[in-house]
């Protein structure tokens, strides 16, 4: 089912979902499934499964000289939405990115993708490898989320690369992009961001999937700017709860985000990580009922694999 579909089907109740990283390679799928087991319970209509680009590293081989390595840390994104469709049955929402792909292994992937019965993707340009000042699209793939999205609502018209004609075979994917509450950190302002998000809605986005953020005021004021924007689909807000004190400093490094000087204040007065873990619970607890009460279609969380706190902000809301 769509992710659309399931938010209508909701009459206006708020539903939980969450993300996850796929496995290190060589790593089994039984991670996966102790992360998602505790989480069940609370009936997620989908579940995210991330993807990765491909990172270098460099290898000496004995002569002095260094080869470098192109190798992917969590490949088969594909594969996981299938177990997890099989053994849950529940929706899953492979992410699809630029970088690290051709635009031919985008198509095989999608073809994959609507062979199994998956029927909705998130569509990301991801993020610049370890190394790069900044992100540089790999040759053969796309250089932007917009140009990815193209492909993807073409494959929906039966357009598919290398064919004269539209094909009768066609995709039905339900289509996400990623936004930014506070801005992405490459636009020059928020205006270029609502331009360039309107872009993808209009080019065929069904759903919206936030950033992270800690102050709700953020949301709201987006979602009322997407309104004066003509953008009118189902904005899910992504969450994630601070859990130890490095946190404080590689959430904002990372992901461009503000913490509130509330929340900063609390976190730095407690003594150890347990501490830091209680007060990111209580916050994001109280967070999601005010995103309840305002109507967040979907609260949508970060989990990183570690079910446990996640499991305990759903316990206090669902």
């Amino acid at each position: 089912m769509k992710i659309t579909e399931h938010i209508a089907n909701a009459k206006g109740r708020t539903l939980f979902s969450f993300e996850l990283l796929p496995p290190l390679k060589g790593s089994s799928l039984q991670g996966i499934f102790n992360a998602i087991d505790p989480l069940m319970e609370f009936k997620p209509p989908f579940i995210d499964v991330t993807s990765s680009r491909e990172d270098n590293a460099y290898k000496e081989r004995g002569n002095g000289l260094l080869e470098k390595v192109t190798y992917r840390k969590r490949p088969g994104t594909v594969a996981v939405c299938a177990a997890i469709q099989h053994k849950y049955k529940v929706d899953t929402v492979p992410h699809l990115i630029c970088g690290g792909f051709t635009k031919e292994e985008t198509e095989y992937a999608l073809i994959d993708l609507q062979f199994l019965g998956i029927d909705n993707v998130l569509v990301l340009r991801g993020d610049a490898r370890k190394g790069d000042a900044g992100f540089i699209p790999t040759p053969g793939g796309h250089c932007y989320a917009t140009d990815l999205l193209k492909q993807v609502t073409n494959m929906n018209e039966g357009i598919y690369l290398h064919e004269d004609q539209p094909s009768a075979y066609k995709t039905d994917f339900c289509i996400g992009v990623a936004a930014y509450p506070e801005k992405h950190f490459e636009a020059p302002n928020l205006k270029t961001d609502f331009k360039y998000l309107k872009q993808k809605i209009d080019g065929g986005a069904n759903f919206i999937v936030t950033q992270m953020f800690f102050d709700n005021s953020k949301y709201k004021e987006f979602v009322t700017q997407c309104h004066e924007n003509g953008i009118n689909v189902p904005i899910i807000p992504g969450l994630k709860p601070i859990t130890n004190l490095k946190q404080l400093v590689s959430l904002p490094k990372i992901f461009h985000i503000d913490i509130p000087e509330d929340l900063g204040d609390a976190i730095q007065a407690c003594k150890n990580d347990n501490a830091v873990r209680e007060v990111g619970i209580e916050w994001m607890i109280n967070q999601c009922k005010e995103l309840m009460e305002f109507g967040a279609p979907v609260l949508h969380f970060y989990t990183m694999g570690n079910a446990e706190p996640t499991k305990r902000i759903a316990s206090a809301l669902f």
